[in-house]
């Protein structure tokens, strides 16, 4: 989405150490390894990237301003595929040869739990106070059961306060507030990549604010432990290549679990992230939109509000919301899955048992309606938000709905949870499953609602060239994924595949997957890495 600059380190162009994969899965014959050829030409590894907020246009004759230039240039540039998605949208009856969505992080499993909740009497009261002005901040009545529903899906240790929640429509809304009372126009915020790419919209298009990738890689050298992991020494890096450049850095945004690569930040990782933005006087941004999202009974969650002491509370800022996935229709979804019988069996996974809790409502699969909120200790930046409010406030009737909603316990933990969890993981294992068949690698998780898919073997040159040129066959082939480098990727080859779908698309949408690659040469002009290893099922 925008140019950045590129730094390479100083690293002599050697292995570190051998290559892994752990955490990854694939299919290729056991052994199977390629070494570094060491040679002095040999490309080093980029460490970093600064974002250049001001792209340069020439004179198109428009009317628009130059702000409003480069608001057009971020939706004519960013959303081609999903503008193709809309024009020509899969419907099993109308339209069964459109395009199937496996782009959207929507999850598309349980809108027949929500619309049935939803439409039940006690969502549809109208009250005089509703169709008033709030306080900016959002109802009381909603502030209490937000404070109350984090407490205890978060594990704080203390009970959380009314008053430092700030309700808007949505987290975008949140980013780009956050971001605008936060920094200087200019100034950035450190972000491990690849990430989500529309944070850079919010955080740009307002406020003028620049993101400094920290890149991270595919494979795991020197004291690294998993692939993609994100160490405090990569931002200590990062930071001081941005300063290098005479960027002021303001602060670190944290996703976890990570979109798109489902990493989860165990507690002592999460430490060392907060010390780290502590010893340089950073704000830190945390977003765990997917927390309750975590389907794999192995897998533990904490979130950030569950640490018992927060280095610097009055510079973490913590954001949940519905925002990402789509409108709380009924579509029909039935509690079967492949033939298996989902929902009443089994347990909470580790994302409830340990109740983190950043971006809950995402796991509710209910962006329609617009709800957002932040948790801060710092008065001023809740202020200073909720002033930004009086433009993204939130209608009362759906804060008296949501707030209805975050109290019924009952049928979060007994309906929705048990059978989100039980339909993701049916999901996700027949993806995986048809993803192995292929001998395609990914990243395995067990959060979120997408899988880190690495194609480069797939691409004729490891370029981004090649790679957008795979991501318009999957296109024309009537289904869409989303590409590395909308995630700022520095490895060419990456795809996100969003698996939260019904299995009649799942299924439509993986055969046309695997024709576009039956169809595409598996020859690469050069290894993709340094060295690379056989991936041998290896879970985390």
């Amino acid at each position: 989405m925008f140019t950045l600059s590129k730094k390479e380190s100083r690293v002599p162009p050697t292995c570190l150490g051998p290559a892994s994969t752990q955490g990854m899965d694939s299919n290729y014959p056991d052994g199977l390894e390629r070494e570094c050829s060491g040679k002095p030409d040999q490309k080093l590894p980029e460490l970093y990237g600064v974002g250049d907020p001001i792209p340069t246009f020439s004179s198109d004759g428009s009317h628009l301003s130059s702000r409003g230039r480069i608001i057009k240039w971020f939706w004519d540039s960013a959303e081609e595929g999903y503008r193709t998605y809309h024009m020509d949208e899969y419907d099993e009856d109308k339209n069964p040869s459109g395009i199937i969505n496996l782009g959207t992080s929507e999850n598309k499993l349980c809108f027949d739990l929500l619309s049935r909740r939803l439409s039940q009497s006690d969502m549809l009261q109208v009250k005089p106070a509703l169709l008033q002005y709030p306080d900016w901040r959002g109802h009381l009545f909603l502030r209490e059961e937000v404070a109350r529903f984090l407490s205890f899906y978060c594990r704080s240790p203390v009970p959380l306060k009314p008053e430092n929640v700030v309700v808007l429509n949505g987290c975008a809304s949140l980013f780009s507030a956050l971001a605008t009372v936060l920094c200087e126009a200019g100034e950035a915020f450190l972000i491990p990549a690849p990430y989500y790419g529309a944070i850079t919209q919010h955080t740009c298009l307002y406020g003028n604010v620049r993101l400094v990738s920290v890149y991270l890689e595919s494979e795991v050298t020197g004291l690294d432990t998993r692939p993609f992991q994100l160490t405090v020494q990569k931002l200590e890096m990062a930071l001081q290549g941005a300063k290098s450049e005479g960027v002021k850095v303001k602060g670190l945004i944290l996703i976890s679990p990570q979109n798109p690569l489902g990493d989860i930040y165990p507690p002592e990782e999460l430490q060392e992230y907060l010390e780290f933005a502590k010893r340089h006087e950073l704000h830190v941004v945390v977003d765990e939109v997917y927390m309750l999202s975590v389907f794999e009974e192995s897998v533990g969650y904490h979130s950030v509000l569950s640490l018992e002491r927060l280095p610097d509370p009055q510079r973490t800022h913590v954001m949940w919301g519905t925002s990402k996935v789509g409108p709380w229709l009924a579509l029909g979804v039935s509690g079967r899955w492949e033939g298996r019988e989902v929902g009443r069996t089994g347990s909470l996974c580790g994302g409830l048992a340990t109740a983190l809790g950043v971006f809950l409502l995402q796991d509710f699969g209910m962006s329609g309606l617009r709800f957002g909120t932040l948790y801060t200790e710092n008065q001023d930046v809740a202020t200073a938000v909720a002033s930004l409010c009086r433009y993204h406030g939130l209608s009362g009737l759906v804060q008296y709905q949501m707030a209805q909603l975050l109290q019924d316990r009952d049928w979060i933990d007994q309906v929705y949870l048990l059978e989100n969890h039980a339909r993701l993981k049916a999901a996700h294992a027949y993806v995986s499953g048809e993803l192995k068949a292929l001998g395609v690698p990914f990243l395995r998780r067990g959060a979120g609602f997408f899988i880190w898919v690495d194609l480069r073997k797939y691409l004729p040159k490891v370029t981004f060239e090649e790679e957008m040129l795979l991501w318009r066959r999957f296109l024309d082939n009537k289904v869409l994924l989303t590409f590395g480098k909308a995630f700022q990727c520095k490895e060419p080859g990456w795809f996100r595949l969003v698996f939260s779908d019904q299995a009649h698309r799942l299924r439509l949408g993986m055969q046309r997957i695997r024709q576009v690659l039956k169809g595409t040469s598996q020859v690469a002009e050069d290894p993709p890495s340094c060295q690379t290893q056989e991936l041998r099922g290896q879970h985390t």
